[in-house]
């Protein structure tokens, strides 16, 4: 029977590791990072931020600069607050820091460890990334899902016609067709697909299970020995819960899709190309289970947040708006949608996209990593199993790379006389190193084409209220892991008679 614990079994165990921590620090060859002094025993716990802790990073950055210390009981966190410090700690020694922490909530008791996200750096890790990069890993092995990718975008232009109200469900809809099609060639035909449903719910739980400070036992992981019944156990229940849907979505269209493939009637996807072998063990069968549930935890969610902060984008810069429609003009015409084969030819619209990833990075920190074995960098010293945090969104906001950088403007990625386009924002936006997004190229593709055939068709305004006034939605996101811009209000319409039937016919 696993034992409960009380108050003092909680200082005693903290205590202990605080002290061994601080017997580590006296014996490094460098100084530790500078940061907030914090208290005995806990260290810096009361001062991790509860709300939107890249806003609280950036301030502190004024004070202590590009890389911060923080000890959590016992846990040293690094804070990289600049592009730097980034690329030369998570990319060019990536070998060493390409792991990820222990996530108790999210990773053990909810079940989300087994994903690619939270998988250690291991043989396991680089099998799943291998199997991914087979289907997805460039934009030529692309190109087989982008008739799939444009057929999709047709459908949600004529559900935006239809219900222009509800633009947010819409693209979380799409975002999850497009993904279930290249996944598992699971195609979605109803308005409430059940997939659909089970995919927004476990990402709407991977939001809050991974969020900063949201759980007692990510701060005191012997918590989770406590039973069930306990009072102030109700992460237990709510671990339950979330690892249930967790299995069903990782489960079920797999499933479907090894079903439709012995009938010999499977679409092409991920899954079913992998399963072409029958000749996999287990072991096989499961990575490609894993990695396949990869593409949709990792896709899907962020999808959304990229086209809803562009339809947010476009309804407050009217002029970036009437740019990019003078540019598919001019290059498409009016008489059809654009296409995938358009991308180069759009570079106004490639700026666009460009400039939705970093006015609004969908993932303000990313997800941790952790340090493998101890290093000295930039003349600090970084203990082993230090979790490594990039504040992507103080990245993406820094004055020195981005000239007036809470200002949206795609014509700062565009070469002019005398001026070089500014730092293309997903080197960064993307993750790092070996922890890098494997479905970059999906991505990309998705959110182009939505942002490009939107455009072409509707006219994005602010919202107007019964007596006549104009509504400005404010440009405010939501806290979570995958970061999306709060619900507001917006006008969409066809730009003209000849754009609304272009619309009905698309589909």
């Amino acid at each position: 029977m696993l034992p409960s614990l009380n108050f003092v079994d909680i200082v005693v165990l903290t205590s202990c590791i605080a002290s061994l921590a601080y017997a580590a620090q006296k014996r490094s060859p460098a100084p530790l990072p500078p940061g907030p002094k914090g208290w005995p025993i806990i260290g810096n716990v009361l001062d991790m931020p509860t709300t939107k802790p890249w806003l609280v990073f950036t301030k502190w950055g004024e004070r202590w600069g590009h890389i911060i210390y923080l000890n959590l009981l016992g846990q040293p966190m690094v804070v990289l607050n600049s592009a730097n410090m980034a690329v030369e700690m998570l990319d060019k020694k990536s070998s060493i820091y390409s792991d990820r922490p222990i996530f108790t909530m999210a990773g053990e008791l909810a079940g989300w460890g087994s994903l690619i996200a939270f998988l250690h750096y291991g043989d396991s890790f680089r099998e799943a990334r291998r199997l991914l990069h087979q289907v997805m890993g460039t934009k030529k092995s692309m190109e087989v899902f982008m008739p799939m990718v444009e057929h999709q975008t047709h459908r949600f232009l004529n559900r935006v016609l239809s219900h222009p109200d509800n633009v947010q469900e819409l693209i979380r809809w799409t975002a999850g067709a497009i993904i279930l099609n290249l996944a598992y060639g699971y195609e979605v035909k109803e308005d409430n697909d059940e997939m659909v449903a089970l995919v927004d719910k476990a990402m709407q739980q991977f939001s809050i299970i991974t969020r900063p400070n949201a759980f007692l036992v990510d701060a005191f992981p012997m918590l989770r020995h406590v039973p069930s019944w306990f009072p102030g156990a109700n992460f237990k229940r709510l671990a339950t819960e979330y690892k249930k849907t967790l299995t069903d979505m990782v489960t079920l269209p797999f499933v479907y899709t090894k079903r439709q493939v012995a009938a010999g009637a499977a679409q092409p996807s991920f899954v079913s190309t992998h399963l072409e072998n029958n000749q996999l063990t287990k072991e096989q069968e499961a990575t490609i289970q894993r990695a396949a549930a990869a593409l949709y935890t990792g896709g899907s969610d962020t999808t959304v947040s990229s086209i809803y902060t562009f339809f947010l984008a476009m309804c407050l810069y009217p002029e970036v708006q009437k740019n990019a429609q003078e540019e598919i003009d001019a290059v498409v015409g009016t008489d059809r949608l654009p296409s995938p084969a358009d991308r180069e030819r759009l570079p106004y619209i490639g700026a666009l996209v460009k400039e939705v990833y970093r006015w609004h990075p969908v993932g303000p920190l990313g997800l941790p990593h952790r340090l493998m074995e101890n290093d000295v960098h930039d003349g600090y010293f970084i203990p082993k199993g230090t979790i490594i945090i990039a504040n992507i969104w103080n990245i993406l906001h820094d004055e020195n790379s981005y000239k007036n950088p809470m200002v949206f403007d795609p014509e700062r990625f565009l070469s002019a006389p005398g001026k070089s386009p500014e730092q293309d924002p997903r080197t960064f936006s993307f993750g790092f190193g070996r922890r890098s997004c494997p479905g970059l190229n999906l991505a990309e593709a998705s959110v182009f084409m939505s942002c490009a055939m939107v455009l072409s068709v509707f006219s994005i305004t602010k919202a107007m209220n019964a007596d006549g006034s104009v509504v400005t939605p404010s440009a405010e996101f939501e806290d979570g892991t995958v970061s999306h811009p709060k619900p507001f209000r917006c006008s969409i319409k066809p730009r003209s008679s000849k754009a609304e039937a272009l619309i009905r016919s698309a589909e």
